[in-house]
């Protein structure tokens, strides 16, 4: 199997600075095609910017639509602004209970995705929030009990996709044990196989099972599936453990591999590579430029070389492939006045209202 610069390009998604499609981004998509786009804060000012974005960035590549993807999980993590619906935090409606609310809020924040262009969001969090010492999961996550994680984090990929918006699980295979923030440094994870069985992999079980179309690997160290690497390099935990034994063949994404759990202990380029090598098949890169081309060009030389094999490259292929087909293959630009009709309209706020009188109507039977 020859493979073709266009295919490795198809491996990536990045982001960028600014809030137009610059010349310079336009010629930058147009050379290395990348597979996917994630868009932050820093890119997004209001919904009519947002359609003109989107569908800016998908005429630069007419080969194959772009994934664009959005963190949005609601509360601390909401990337979009103010005049869209913006959801509590998972905490919140992990207390309300209630799986019939968890997929209102994921198809209404996939309706209003999809109304600017956006067809992937980095949701839902699977993470168990079993450590109250954790600094970056707390109320992202829908509680501590794996059982409501599992009820209300598979409700939530559902209220997307069944919206035409790509799930993504996260963090793969569990965020919620650490007591660092894979932000900063590299967490490790000295729990047992059982705890980890009991108490992280249930929810992640439960969505491959029942369908989520994507997941992200988490920049965790678990001594117990493998003693030194992080998961996202790990042959043991995605190679084995996650499509082996849990037989997931849907896309997988890394975490952001600008990341410091990364960066303070791999080169970026070695690190894509190492990446795909364990069984990934999309290398997140948010910001860097330099990083993605340095990357691109690695994972390009082990492609070639041989240190990437055809086999394990063409299998990442037809998983990125299978899913633009079946989210992408009906794209069409996006309009204003359509999205206008959407985007926090009356329908929608009534929803987080009900969300929000559930929460304390629940919390005043407490007392």
């Amino acid at each position: 199997m020859t493979v073709s610069r266009d295919q490795i390009g198809q491996l990536f998604m990045i982001g960028f600075d600014g809030t137009t499609v610059s010349p310079d981004l336009a010629s930058f998509i147009t050379e290395y095609k990348p597979g996917g786009i994630i868009l932050f804060a820093r890119n997004l000012e209001s919904a009519a910017q947002i359609v003109d974005l989107t569908n800016e960035l998908q005429r630069c590549s007419p080969h194959a639509p772009l994934l664009i993807s959005i963190d949005q999980e609601g509360g601390r993590v909401s990337r979009l602004p103010k005049e869209f619906t913006i959801f509590p935090p998972c905490e919140v409606l992990g207390y309300c209970h209630s799986s019939e609310l968890a997929y209102a809020a994921a198809a209404t924040t996939a309706k209003e995705l999809k109304a600017v262009g956006i067809n992937m969001n980095m949701s839902p969090v699977l993470d168990v929030n079993s450590n109250p010492l954790n600094p970056i999961i707390g109320d992202r996550a829908f509680g501590s009990d794996p059982r409501i994680v599992s009820e209300l984090g598979l409700a939530t990929a559902g209220g997307l996709q069944d919206n035409g918006v790509v799930a993504c699980g996260k963090h793969f295979p569990g965020h919620g044990d650490t007591t660092s923030d894979s932000h900063k440094e590299l967490p490790i994870v000295t729990a047992d196989r059982a705890r980890l069985e009991h108490i992280e992999f249930p929810p992640f079980r439960h969505a491959i099972i029942n369908g989520v179309a994507t997941l992200m690997s988490a920049h965790v160290v678990y001594r117990a599936l493998d003693e030194t690497r992080p998961a996202t390099l790990s042959p043991a935990i995605i190679g084995r453990f996650l499509r082996e034994e849990l037989y997931f063949d849907g896309v997988v994404l890394t975490d952001d591999l600008e990341m410091h759990a990364i960066i303070d202990h791999y080169g970026i380029g070695d690190a894509a590579v190492q990446a795909i090598q364990a069984g990934c098949d999309m290398p997140l890169i948010c910001k860097d430029r330099n990083g993605i081309v340095a990357a691109y060009h690695a994972v390009e030389k082990a492609a070639t070389g041989g240190d990437l094999s055809a086999g394990r490259l063409a299998q990442s292929f037809a998983r990125i492939h299978r899913l633009k087909e079946r989210f992408l293959r009906s794209y069409r630009p996006v309009t204003i006045s359509d999205a206008k009709l959407v985007v926090g309209c009356r329908s929608h706020m009534a929803l987080l209202r009900s969300i929000h009188h559930t929460r304390e109507r629940i919390a005043k039977t407490e007392i």
